[in-house]
């Protein structure tokens, strides 16, 4: 059983789906084996179900067939008709003839159910794959695995406060995520993705004192002007009534005080806009983020950290 799980998408050209799908063989190989295939959804009704290409076939899956949780309607039924002309991830499950045809008849639920299977048994803290699928004012929905939706909150997008997902990410985008939460019952699993993109310190350490960087204004208060300098990273500049929240400016790195965790900068000038910047990430050996602290070592302040 291939437990290889993988957002779709990402496997429809590799070299074993492509093998696996271009012969009568490798199907049978395949639905022995429980193997996670990848292929095009071409059309898609509740009484036909959805028509996959998959390889040099066109296979069917059955409505009920078609997500996790749809006949217990535990999802919704757009979610399954807005697959199509996208990758699906399936398990062949049959094997007919019809018509002088050889059709593979598949399941996308028993996909998901050996996605959800590995990714519920994991511990918390795992790092994990995912891809952007749509963002919303309140977070960023991803697939975790063979379309297996999850959501990462606005406020576990990074440290810096933002005022939309889509300041930091664009739909489709690759990522890493740390499991925050599992909950059986429900179906659910949480994510996490600030740890990933490094603790206070890590981030200061790409900056030079006496240096002028690119930043994005996030914040503006009486006393200040709040700028990001990374996701994880920001520092206040004087109060200044020529930046709104958004605007990417030059700055000046004035100083850096791990012990204050603060970092103190001059407006340069203003920047015309740009996407989002690629984004760094900051991974463990093992795979897996067990503790996390944002806080310097020798700060004076409380600690910012927390235990998965």
């Amino acid at each position: 059983m291939n437990q290889f799980i993988l957002p779709e998408g990402r496997r429809l050209l590799s070299e074993e789906n492509r093998g696996l799908c271009n012969s009568t063989l490798g199907l049978y190989r395949a639905m022995e084996a429980g193997t996670i295939l990848e292929g095009m959804a071409l059309q898609c009704n509740k009484e036909q179900g959805m028509m996959v290409e998959l390889g040099s076939f066109v296979g069917r899956i059955p409505w009920n067939e078609c997500a996790m949780g749809l006949a217990e309607e535990r999802v919704r039924d757009i979610s399954v008709l807005t697959r199509v002309g996208q990758p699906v991830s399936v398990v062949v499950i049959n094997i007919i003839h019809e018509d002088g045809y050889l059709i593979p008849i598949l399941s996308r639920k028993k996909a998901q159910e050996l996605a959800w299977t590995h990714l519920s048994a994991l511990p918390l803290g795992t790092i994990i794959p995912v891809t952007t699928t749509h963002l919303e004012p309140f977070g960023a929905f991803v697939d975790m695995g063979c379309g297996l939706p999850s959501l990462i909150g606005l406020e576990r997008i990074s440290v810096s406060r933002i005022p939309h997902p889509s300041a930091r990410f664009t739909v489709g985008q690759e990522l890493l995520v740390a499991i925050h939460n599992i909950d059986l019952m429900q179906f659910r699993i949480q994510l996490t993705h600030r740890e990933l993109l490094g603790t206070w310190s890590e981030n200061a350490d790409i900056f030079t004192v006496a240096s002028t960087v690119p930043g994005i204004v996030r914040s503006i208060k009486s006393y200040g002007i709040f700028i990001e300098l990374a996701p994880n990273f920001s520092g206040l500049a004087e109060p200044s009534i020529s930046h709104q929240e958004g605007d990417r400016v030059s700055v000046y790195l004035k100083s850096i005080q791990p012990q204050h965790m603060k970092c103190k900068l001059l407006v340069i000038g203003s920047l015309p806009p740009a996407p989002p910047a690629p984004l760094r990430y900051y991974l463990p050996q093992n795979g897996r983020i067990e503790h996390w602290c944002f806080s310097p070592d020798n700060c004076v302040r409380p600690k910012i950290q927390w235990e998965f």
